[in-house]
């Protein structure tokens, strides 16, 4: 990074259904366009982590959540991304805005994806692969 650049502040929310399923969704804007990854993205001004959460979880998956404990935090160029807990509290599951597509997968799944650059790396560092 130059110096006199910025961070881009980002979230993303590691959610598991009941039988251990991760949620991803396949991204439709670059970068990674087609790839799959965590729901998440930009934390906009005047927001906290918890309400950006809530707000591209609604908007890339229909669903509503509660935010967590914070798993992680990496980055990945100008953005730095803080991963968190997140447990389903209501909506109905579809891809929104910024998704081509979104469900749950289990590991089997998880390993055929196209994933983004590190995803399962770094969610085995963090042993919160899906079952």
């Amino acid at each position: 990074m130059t110096q006199g650049s910025r961070l881009v502040p980002c979230v993303g929310a590691l959610t598991f259904d009941p039988n251990g399923r991760l949620l991803l969704v396949q991204r439709a804007n670059d970068p990674g366009r087609g790839l799959w990854s965590l729901p998440g993205g930009r934390v906009e001004p005047g927001e906290d982590d918890a309400a950006a959460l809530v707000r591209e979880m609604i908007e890339e998956t229909g669903l509503v959540v509660e935010p967590g404990a914070l798993v992680g935090r990496v980055r990945r160029g100008a953005y730095e991304i803080a991963d968190y807990h997140c447990t389903v509290v209501g909506g109905v599951l579809r891809a929104g805005d910024d998704a081509l597509d979104a469900r749950w997968c289990d590991a089997a799944e998880f390993a055929a994806l196209p994933l983004v650059t590190l995803l399962s790396e770094t969610l085995a560092g963090w042993d919160v692969l899906p079952r």
